[in-house]
């Protein structure tokens, strides 16, 4: 008889036992077990999300779906600290990706740059002559039917383009003499000029005497510029003495290009068909 009464006792041990569901009664105790779980690790969860704890926090925790917390919290009321710390949390994590996105930009300017300097080598003298035409015909000052006569101006805030298109007067044979500038600043940053005048001097390698004007430009408080702070030094014009002939000969060159690329890019001054 208590040979019988052991047997009995491990037959339904091991029938209800979670690892070896051989009969209905311990699919059902299996079942109780699971939402009891879930039913505790929800109330864990609820009292994390009290404490202000992020979902990522919380998940880190209680592995479950993110679908499941966000069932289980989705009625939790946050006081007022526990918002404030969400916010916060939020926020910093945003100026970490926004940090972290920023090097890597930067890292692939500097790579850029790297691969630019070996992948575009030693520049001919022609190549400077179309850079410079290509230039001139954005940045210029043209020549018209009703203006033939005027010189060379190229107007710049970028000093890289302005020591561009110097060293091509510089090719062309045009002493420094002929040369001059214009410096144009902004009227709210007339405190400034001294400083940019010598900033522009340092920049182009040019005499103190070169730059023989300075202009004030109205400012536009309400500006969405960005170049307004310690970016910004102004804008520099090269004028160059007795140029008017170059002048005509870079717009000569300018239609050449456009001729030479084809019948689509001179399709704008063909006369109308009637």
């Amino acid at each position: 008889m208590r040979r019988f009464r052991h047997f009995r006792w491990n037959w339904l041990y091991s029938s209800f036992s979670l690892n070896n569901p051989p009969i209905k009664g311990s699919i059902q105790l299996q079942g109780w077990y699971t939402t009891y779980m879930k039913f505790d690790e929800k109330q864990k969860a609820i009292k994390l999300r009290k404490k202000g704890k992020t979902y990522s926090e919380i998940l880190a925790e209680i592995p479950v779906a993110k679908s499941t917390l966000s069932e289980w919290l989705k009625s939790v009321q946050l006081a007022t600290p526990q918002k404030q710390r969400l916010t916060k949390k939020r926020k910093d994590s945003a100026m970490r990706g926004a940090r972290a996105r920023h090097e890597t930009r930067i890292l692939e300017v500097k790579e850029f740059e790297h691969s630019g300097l070996a992948e575009i080598g030693r520049i001919s003298d022609r190549e400077l002559w179309l850079i410079a035409i290509a230039l001139y015909w954005a940045e210029g000052s043209k020549q018209y039917e009703h203006a033939p006569s005027t010189g060379i101006m190229f107007s710049n805030s970028d000093s890289r383009m302005i020591r561009v298109f110097l060293k091509w007067l510089e090719k062309r044979g045009i002493p420094a003499s002929s040369i001059y500038f214009e410096l144009y600043v902004h009227e709210s940053r007339k405190a400034e000029i001294q400083s940019f005048r010598r900033w522009w001097i340092h920049e182009l390698g040019v005499s103190p005497g070169q730059i023989t004007r300075i202009y004030f430009k109205r400012g536009n408080p309400k500006t969405n510029r960005k170049n307004i702070a310690d970016l910004y030094h102004g804008l520099i014009r090269i004028k160059v003495n007795s140029s008017t002939v170059l002048n005509r000969r870079i717009g000569g060159w300018v239609h050449g290009i456009v001729a030479t690329l084809g019948d689509r890019l001179t399709v704008g001054q063909l006369p109308l068909k009637q």
